[in-house]
């Protein structure tokens, strides 16, 4: 029986798609890339994204090409993107920032008449649906996570369209899988213990403070720092893993770890609870969306389709990291914060910067991602704190419908 099966199993009742699974998302998106692009090929992906990220598509042997944005979520805009620039293009990555959907029918049309693959890293939304559709339902490929919405430490799935594909997958993915280790598991079922436990007993200021302090974090800023001397060294071994480990294993030392039974075992436990997890979230969505922070693209969703299980709910406000260090004070310490863009970050050695970068720059330096599970004490926390909401300047603004479409010119 292949490695994961059952969880696997559990994942394609859940999509109708063939499911593999695998010890991350990240792994996941790598072995996407590796089956449908060329090394080479050129990704448009948004430059609001995960470091971690970037550096999987650079390993996969591709060069990353960041697209135009919405100012109001962070995804990708097709209408902002050039003619020149699609006609340049292996692939395309979605992102669904937060769980809010990427424009994903007219990025599928595109695809389509490009012949080019559609894949979806869908992180961030294992519970979003466009219009009755699950996303990870609409290109070739979908990577999902379970440190997400479940707040497990391990485990991914790799959605494809096929049982053949699946099974070629499958193999791809056990080459590449480091031997299970009896410490990496222990970690793996404790730590989600840990964290809770310290969010029960009210400890998230102290502990926080204390592993800065300490020197504990990986992370000193948003973003990891690059190290492009080693990072152009790098490619000249790509396609590959390996070179690339120091950048893709931040923050999850163990993401291609063969993990044993009893680490699947506590995954299948907290997949078995996700539904539930999903109707917390849209309830702590409807909260956000109702506060004058909320972006205009949860506000619109919310009231025309209902609220989306979101990850987390990007609000819009003033002072971003003045107010991220103050909040910590009332024990809400803010992730996923993708600032600045990576184009910006990594330079035109490494990317392909964005024909208009300042949507990008304006969202990734304002937005607040929000845990909807903890709405009514980050909204608490938020007024206290007199948070202030804020607006793209005019020459964004003038750009763009708050649905986040750019406005053609006439």
């Amino acid at each position: 029986m292949p490695y994961g099966s059952r969880l696997a199993a559990t994942m394609t009742r859940r999509l109708g798609r063939e499911c593999v699974y695998t010890p991350s998302a990240r792994l996941a998106l790598y072995l996407a890339l590796r089956r449908w692009c060329r090394p080479g090929g050129r990704v448009l992906m948004s430059p609001v994204n995960d470091d971690v990220i970037l550096f999987v598509v650079l390993a996969a042997g591709l060069r990353p090409v960041t697209a135009p944005v919405s100012p109001w979520d962070g995804n990708i805009d097709p209408a902002a993107v050039p003619e020149s620039t699609w006609r340049s293009l292996d692939a395309v990555l979605t992102t669904n920032l937060y769980g809010i959907p990427d424009r994903v029918g007219e990025l599928r049309r595109r695809c389509a008449q490009l012949g080019i693959p559609l894949i979806e890293d869908a992180a961030h939304a294992i519970g979003t649906q466009v219009a009755g559709q699950p996303v990870g339902t609409f290109g070739e490929a979908a990577a999902f996570s379970l440190s997400k919405h479940v707040a497990a430490m391990a485990g991914g799935f790799l959605a494809v369209e096929d049982a053949r594909t699946r099974r070629e997958l499958e193999l791809l993915r056990d080459d590449l899988l480091t031997p299970a280790r009896l410490r990496a598991d222990l970690a793996v079922t404790l730590r989600p213990l840990a964290r809770s436990t310290v969010k029960a007993l009210h400890l998230v200021r102290p502990t926080w403070r204390a592993m800065q302090r300490l020197g504990l974090l990986e992370r000193d800023a948003y973003r990891m720092p690059l190290h492009a001397p080693r990072l152009s060294l790098a490619a000249h071994e790509a396609p590959g893993l390996p070179p690339y480990d120091p950048w893709i294993r931040v923050d999850l030392h163990d993401y291609r770890v063969r993990h044993g039974a009893f680490v699947r075992a506590q995954l299948k436990l907290r997949l078995d609870r996700l539904d539930a997890d999903l109707a917390r979230r849209r309830a702590g969505v409807t909260l956000l969306a109702g506060t004058p922070w909320a972006s205009p693209a949860v506000r619109e969703r919310a009231g025309s389709e209902g609220p989306l299980p979101l990850f987390r709910v990007p609000l819009l406000v003033a002072d971003r990291d003045a107010l991220v260090e103050r909040l910590v004070g009332h024990g809400v310490v803010s992730g996923y914060l993708y600032d600045p863009p990576l184009d910006d970050y990594a330079g035109a050695e490494f990317v392909d910067p964005a024909p208009d970068p300042e949507p990008a720059r304006w969202f990734a330096s304002h937005v607040l991602p929000v845990d909807p599970l903890l709405a009514r004490p980050v909204t608490k926390a938020l007024t206290k704190e007199r948070a202030r909401t804020v607006e793209p300047g005019e020459a964004v603004r003038a750009r763009w419908t708050p649905r986040g479409s750019r406005i053609r010119p006439v």
